[in-house]
């Protein structure tokens, strides 16, 4: 879904103008023709889905400096970019102060437009990544920080929601990479233990020689090479929580130290002489399945009964399909802004290749893939050639077929068999440039002036085509009216 716009502008000209620019880089606008009609949008229950605002200051119902001020507490978060004619250092940094994150000076030429909603967006998306990793750090992850947008999700995060107002002991239920972990954090940060230590451990990934002393601690001297009083996870985690993943590759022996652990609230180090008393609340999670685990003797049944009170079970990404077009734009965002880049979504063709692809490596295989995608794209916009494994997969071309003669070259889907020439009249060949030319004509000709498809069709950098177009003394616009 591409990221919404609010383009506040009461003269109609500005606003078609301003619209059309917009559009033309790929985003989805809403307008607004006065201060209060933006208000009541920005402040509408529920609100509507609005990623940026292009503001006008001089309006002559409400100005830009009284919607910032009524609208941003209301979107705190939400960056602005005022236009006005004025470009007195008074006025910018007044406006600077109510909260905007740019300022241009009308005229607005599209480059400058283009520069502006870019970084204004990046610097948004570089913030939202640094608040989820603050709350991350501080034990205050919440069910705001999980994507989602089906049905299915959303009632998984709700039984959760529900587990949080209590200490039950929870058991979450899922396939690698479905995201447990974030819903176990998800559970800590909206409980009232929320601050406190979250300390997840991997029982699967631990030497077996080991479990017992990282879960437990150890004293001093109790096995060769303890030279000090080592905590344990337990301990660490004492007021908050403790996640223990892959809890079904837990050895017997330690099953037993576990549940007394889990029932008592004492923990016993190794080499200890006395039971330590720890508050811990335990969320363990699966990617097996545990009750049949218990049917085969590999697991206590006990144990079991005690960590299974709340069980949640986080259904894999190919169940909930409707929640991969919010992920895509959720880790486009993130990843683009990580790495510096200028990719601000994916094509409407990517969001059906991936929707199509069944993900066994669930949400965690989709973020890798969208990274790589983000750092080998080259231009602003992810296609279906970035993603070359998954197109194999499901079986579809990536590598456009472009059948070049000696004469001439066509591209299909570009000119529709349309031969630009290679070669002039008296048989030489043409210069690049002047071949290239040609191309961006019949591209511009064929995408009807939307500048953000010639350039992915193109495969070149927006801000290079238009440099381009210009330098040929084009307007996109034109094309535009020709269809």
């Amino acid at each position: 879904m591409a990221q919404s716009i609010l383009i506040v502008e009461d003269d109609p000209a500005q606003r078609r103008y301003l619209q059309t620019v917009v559009s033309s880089l790929g985003y989805r606008t809403l307008e607004a023709s006065g201060g209060q009609e933006a208000i009541d949008m920005l402040t509408a229950t529920p609100a509507e889905t609005i990623d940026l605002v292009i503001l006008d200051l001089v309006m002559p119902d409400i100005d830009g400096f009284a919607v910032l001020d009524r609208a941003h507490p209301a979107r705190p978060d939400l960056p602005v970019i005022v236009l006005t004619m004025q470009g007195g250092v008074d006025t910018v940094v007044k406006v600077m102060r109510t909260g905007a994150v740019d300022f241009i000076v009308k005229p607005a030429s599209p480059e400058r437009l283009q520069v502006s909603v870019e970084n204004a967006l990046k610097i948004t998306a570089l913030s939202d990544q640094v608040s989820r990793l603050t709350r991350r750090v501080s034990g205050r992850t919440n069910f705001e920080d999980i994507v989602l947008q089906g049905d299915k999700m959303a009632q998984t995060v709700e039984l959760a929601r529900r587990a949080a107002d209590s200490n039950i002991p929870i058991l979450i239920e899922g396939e690698s990479g479905v995201g447990k972990e974030l819903i176990a954090r998800a559970i800590q940060g909206s409980s009232e233990r929320s601050g406190n230590p979250f300390i997840p451990v991997n029982c699967g990934a631990i030497p077996e020689t080991l479990v017992e002393s990282i879960l437990f601690g150890h004293e001093k001297g109790s096995f060769t090479g303890t030279d000090r009083r080592q905590m344990g996870k337990f301990q660490e985690a004492d007021g908050g929580t403790i996640f223990l993943d892959e809890i079904a590759e837990l050895r017997s022996d330690l099953q037993v130290k576990m549940l007394r652990a889990l029932q008592e609230g004492e923990i016993d180090m190794v080499g200890g002489k006395r039971p330590i008393k720890v508050d811990v609340r335990v969320i363990s999670a699966t990617n097996q399945d545990l009750a049949q685990r218990v049917a085969d003797r590999t697991f206590r049944q006990d144990l079991y009964y005690r960590l299974n009170v709340f069980p949640i079970v986080i259904p894999p990404l190919r169940d909930r399909r409707e929640d991969i077009s919010a992920l895509i734009e959720h880790f486009v965002a993130e990843n683009s802004a990580a790495e510096s880049k200028p990719v601000r979504g994916a094509s409407p063709e990517v969001h059906e290749l991936l929707r199509n692809y069944d993900w066994p490596g669930n949400v965690r295989q989709l973020e890798n893939a969208i990274f790589r995608a983000v750092v080998l794209c080259d231009i602003d916009v992810l296609t279906v050639t970035d993603f070359p494994q998954i197109a194999q997969a499901l079986g579809v071309l990536t590598t456009p077929q472009t059948p070049v003669s000696f004469g001439s070259i066509s591209v299909p889907g570009i000119n529709d068999g349309n031969q630009i020439a290679t070669k002039g009249a008296d048989g030489t060949l043409r210069r690049l440039k002047d071949v290239e030319d040609d191309m961006i004509r019949t591209a511009l000709e064929h995408c009807r002036g939307q500048m953000s498809e010639v350039a992915r069709q193109l495969a070149i950098g927006r801000s290079t085509l238009y440099r381009k177009v210009r330098d040929l003394g084009l307007d996109a616009d034109e094309f535009k009216l020709r269809s």
